[in-house]
């Protein structure tokens, strides 16, 4: 017998004799009338079954009880003292919508991610008014979501309005500047406009040097998006120069918390935790293999450069736990290495292979 899906979430009907006169409500997702609602919390509403399950996954089931005080008026709620206390539960969802969606967003889960980044939008309209510079973060996550499933129109008009918050707020800090070029360097990507995108990473690359120093991790995946640009339009000795660029400093960090994670290995009282959650771990994993892959398999074949972003790899995915997928890299870095005379990172890669080795306990695949 066929097994029946797994039902997330309750909802009952709605009652529309029960509804106050003139009154409709309105399904969360899309905003066509709603026929059932949330049974939990029962201030929130949707079209059908599906846009329930949506939005349970996407993020109702974190906030559902939270949104009760906020959807249900009473008369303190009005009040200026209640007011302010609205306001500052409204903060505290449209914080927790933006790590969810952020973080759904980083595993690549991009439908997954429209409901949480739908509310926090939503929600900051609600408290700052649709053209306040604080909007921006709300466009932006939501922006790039939408990217995510090709709904480029969407985008587009997304990202208008966070270019015209932006204009009306000289203040606007760096970090925002950044994330809004990168994303509309996205888009011009997405749709061919080449030039536009290239402009647009590098004023992303520049607001982020701004921000977190041309060393920065967060400033390279400005080089990284370039280097793709570059490769549509065949330029491949620059792809190779940002490429290396972005190898580097991300060698550096990894090489840095390697460090610090070793010590603390050496302390028995140190309670060892990995450096990045899950989802940045994935999206780090993701620009370290596409740039191995290209390394792996361009006519020019650079034995140092394979050797040093499968040493990272092997580096990130050791402080991730994952000793199996460290082993591996750190066979193709060796690899790599020794086809260099002298090479300087024969001996690191060595050292973290020996660690790896020591501390990998599962059995190989095959053995007894």
């Amino acid at each position: 017998m066929e097994a029946k899906p797994e039902v997330l979430g309750t909802t009952s009907e709605i009652i529309p004799l029960a509804l106050p006169k003139g009154t409709e409500k309105l399904c969360e997702l899309c905003e066509r009338r709603a026929n059932l609602q949330c049974s939990k919390c029962r201030v929130t509403f949707y079209c059908d079954a599906d846009h329930q399950q949506a939005d349970w996954v996407g993020i109702h089931e974190r906030i559902c009880q939270l949104l009760v005080p906020i959807r249900m008026a009473t008369l303190w709620s009005l009040q200026q003292e209640g007011r302010i206390v609205m306001q500052l539960k409204k903060l505290e969802l449209i914080e927790i919508c933006r790590l969810v969606a952020q973080s759904k967003l980083s595993e690549g889960k991009h439908q997954e991610a429209l409901p949480a980044a739908q509310f926090c939008l939503r929600c900051s309209k609600d408290v700052y008014g649709p053209t306040n510079v604080q909007m921006v973060p709300a466009y932006l996550l939501l922006a790039e979501a939408n990217m995510g499933l090709g709904n480029l129109a969407v985008v587009a008009e997304l990202l208008s309005q966070a270019e015209w918050a932006v204009l009306k707020s000289p203040e606007c800090g760096h970090g925002v500047q950044h994330w809004l070029h990168r994303s509309l360097g996205q888009l011009h990507m997405a749709t061919g406009n080449l030039e536009a995108a290239l402009l647009n990473f590098a004023n992303d690359i520049y607001f982020a040097s701004e921000e977190y120093g041309l060393d920065s991790t967060v400033t390279c995946s400005g080089y990284f998006l370039m280097a793709d640009v570059f490769a549509k339009q065949g330029k491949m000795p620059i792809v190779r120069s940002l490429y290396s660029e972005v190898a580097h400093t991300w060698h550096c960090h990894l090489t840095k918390l390697l460090e610090t994670h070793i010590q603390n290995i050496q302390n028995p009282n140190m309670v060892l935790e990995p450096p990045y959650d899950k989802s940045k771990q994935v999206e780090v994993d993701k620009l370290l293999t596409t740039m191995l892959e290209f390394m792996q398999n361009d006519s020019r074949k650079d034995s140092a450069q394979i050797a040093l972003v499968a040493h990272c790899l092997a580096m990130l995915w050791f402080l991730g736990g994952d000793f199996l997928k460290a082993l591996g890299f750190c066979s193709t870095a060796l690899q790599a290495s020794q086809l260099i005379p002298n090479h300087d990172l024969t001996e690191p890669i060595q050292a973290l292979l020996q660690l790896v080795q020591g501390l990998h306990t599962e059995p190989h695949p095959g053995s007894d």
